[in-house]
């Protein structure tokens, strides 16, 4: 028989104090299954009494008329108050018992595929068994009279709800001075925190509320709660000291997993406290009691609330290490724009070269996984190269452009004196950013595709052939034409554009977090081999670069790899990016000859290259910016008016997003638009 099947006079029927304690839990089960089933769906109005609520007091109705059910289900009542743990339920229910990030997020995991059972007395695990995190609209709407009715029918007196708060305040007060004496965050705590005067004081606070509540006096009581309340506030303050500090000095998941679970210890204690000096009937206590644990049910169970709160300062800081580095891609004036061009010259020169060296490795008959391997350490090289040389490959922007746009928007919501301006401003970003990209991907097609041909006209002149053979160039034209599945590839490549970035922001956090460039700076075995003076360059110039590094190296890496590993696992994905494909084509053309001019296989891979390009940079720009603005807590709501905005600034000054088009050299101003907006630097919020 399923739980929903049970109908009352069953449930009543079945009901045993004598019967084993599984069993006797899984009447608990059975009963609130029996309360939601039959809840419509449609047809209510939102302020009609729940079904759930209906049902109680036809519960509550039956138990009054018939004393040998009453007498049943009071017994049950009573053995589930002896017999449950109600200081787990009290403690450590909503909470992480767990000492680290990853130990609660396995445990949610496993909460998510093994099945819970009734065969136990803690507190916690009980509720979760028997509760529903959707009882909170219903237990919300149970009225005075039900309580009331409900009260009666509770054998009340077996509650021994005072001590078990005030013992649960004694261990959720020893809980958080553990915390605040743990290395972890007693190191990284402002200096008026450091001495730890209120994490000391608290365990003797909650000992002094116990004796004031034994005494009786109110006056004690009120002194000894407020006392507690203080000590409370200053540790909550003491561990904000510590999210400061990971703000400026990198960011561990651990740590922010550490500093939340204080925070929400505290919390806990007073909202405790509270219910325990709250005046009014119990059964109104009892109401708000599974109310606040059925709303915690919700929160406790998910796998994505975890992750996204505690990676919320992480995801912050990898954004804004990227906006800081994104503000040199972008362009304003026009010194700046050939600035770039030149730059994303030098950078399709060697895209050019890896155009080459990448035809070289294939022709080794190397396996498909090292082959990937040696692919993806040409691309990571020739990344690297660029970056030493101060050049730019166009696709690198995107990923790191977008943070820093988010963090124009961020610091344009703030000004609240002129709403149209700010949009307006933001636009001037927009057409600086994308005038970027366009100097970026001409720069580097304009060098890689004619020196490529024009290397494969010196092989002619020299062997007599081409540097691939005709077969290998028809290959490369079928796989690159816009008619085949060159888009799909074009927008993976974007995907590992914007994981790059990622993992650039991850590892620059993780270097100032684990104090990297201290160590290459002092490191006695370091400074005995380098000196104090390359020590001191060395320090410096990886902290300046790390995140460069990171991210040309991942980027070059993933091209190569990640298909590999995909097709092993049968996922068919290439890669195709734009620099990478110009070259590749001036490679057939060069094989082929003017032969090939007229066939409109070559057409649909000319019209291809736009179009890698534009998914290349798309969808990395996508994907960086709504991380951004999720990590910043960005709402857009100007959105309308920001796209119809671009709208009529790609009407009124088209060319303003190819080319420069102001008379001195401003890269915002356009014929009857606004002057440009000065470079906003992003503000350094605290959290």
């Amino acid at each position: 028989m399923t739980l929903t099947t049970w109908d009352l006079t069953a449930l009543l029927n079945a009901a045993d104090p004598r019967a084993s304690l599984p069993e006797r839990h899984l009447w608990w089960v059975r009963l609130l299954e029996w309360l939601r089933h039959g809840e419509p769906t449609h047809g209510r109005t939102p302020d009609a009494t729940p079904a759930a609520v209906l049902r109680l007091r036809q519960l509550c109705q039956v138990l009054e008329r018939h004393e040998e059910h009453r007498l049943r289900v009071q017994g049950l009542a009573r053995s589930l108050l002896l017999e449950a743990d109600t200081i787990t339920l009290l403690v450590d229910f909503g909470l992480a018992p767990r000492g680290s990030f990853g130990h609660e997020l396995t445990g949610r995991l496993r909460a998510k595929v093994l099945p819970g059972t009734p065969d136990t007395s803690n507190g916690a695990e009980l509720f979760a068994l028997v509760f529903s995190p959707d009882d909170a609209s219903w237990l919300a709407r149970l009225d005075d009279a039900t309580r009331q009715r409900l009260a009666a029918l509770w054998p009340s007196s077996e509650a021994p709800w005072r001590t078990a708060i005030l013992d649960s305040i004694t261990m959720l007060c020893s809980a958080i001075r553990a915390a605040g004496f743990s290395s972890a965050l007693r190191l990284r705590m402002g200096d008026e925190s450091r001495h730890l005067p209120a994490f000391t004081a608290l365990a003797r606070a909650a000992d002094d509320l116990c004796d004031a509540m034994e005494s009786g006096h109110q006056a004690a009581v009120d002194e000894a709660s407020a006392a507690l309340r203080s000590l409370l506030a200053s540790c909550r303050d003491a561990g904000d000291s510590v999210l400061q500090h990971l703000e400026e000095f990198g960011v561990s998941l651990d740590i922010v997993f550490d500093v939340d679970q204080l925070r929400l210890r505290t919390k806990r204690v007073e909202w405790l406290l509270e219910l325990l000096l709250s005046e009014g009937e119990q059964s109104a206590q009892v109401q708000r009691l599974l109310l606040t644990w059925a709303d915690t049910l919700r929160e406790s169970r998910s796998v994505r609330s975890l992750v996204r709160q505690e990676s919320r300062l992480l995801s912050r800081q990898v954004a804004e290490r990227n906006a800081e580095t994104g503000e040199h891609y972008i362009t304003r004036t026009a010194p700046e724009y050939r600035a770039m061009l030149r730059s994303a010259l030098g950078g399709g020169a060697v895209i050019a070269g890896t155009t080459l060296a990448k035809f070289g490795l294939g022709a080794l008959g190397l396996s498909a996984f090292w082959g990937g391997v040696a692919a993806g350490l040409n691309y990571a090289a020739s990344f690297v190269l660029v970056m030493l040389l101060h050049w730019t490959v166009a696709t690198k922007q995107p990923a790191m452009t977008a943070p820093a746009m988010a963090a124009k928007l961020a610091t344009l919501q703030q000004e609240g004196s002129d709403e149209g301006q700010a949009i307006e401003g933001f636009v001037d970003e927009v057409t600086h950013l994308i005038r970027s990209q366009f100097a970026g991907i001409l720069g580097n097609l304009a060098m890689c595709f004619p020196l490529v041909l024009l290397l494969q006209v010196v092989s002619h002149g020299l062997l007599g052939e081409g540097l691939i053979s005709p077969e290998k160039a028809q290959a490369v034209l079928a796989g690159q034409s816009l008619l085949g599945p060159t888009a799909l590839f074009a927008a993976f490549t974007g995907v590992l554009l914007f994981a790059s970035s990622l993992v650039a922001g991850w590892v620059e956090n993780a270097f100032v977090l684990h104090r990297l460039h201290s160590a290459l700076r002092w490191n006695p075995w370091l400074l005995a081999r380098l000196g104090s003076g390359r020590a001191q360059r060395w320090a410096d110039w990886w902290r300046q670069h790390i995140s460069s590094v990171a991210a040309n190296v991942s980027l070059g890496l993933m091209l190569g790899i990640v298909p590999v590993l995909l097709q092993f696992v049968g996922l068919h994905l290439d890669v195709r990016h734009v620099t990478l494909a110009s070259g590749q084509l001036a490679m057939a053309l060069g094989s082929l000859g003017t032969g090939v001019l007229r066939e409109p296989l070559f057409w649909w891979c000319v019209a291809a290259v736009p179009a890698i390009g534009l998914l290349n940079l798309g969808v990395s720009f996508v994907l960086a910016f709504r991380v951004a603005l999720r990590a910043r807590g960005i709402r857009v709501a100007q959105r309308s008016q920001i796209y119809r905005a671009v709208w009529q600034r790609a009407r009124r000054a088209p060319l303003s997003f190819l080319w420069p088009t102001g008379g001195s050299g401003s890269a915002g101003s356009t014929p009857g638009g606004p002057p440009a907006v000065q470079p906003i630097t992003p503000p350094g919020e605290g959290r």
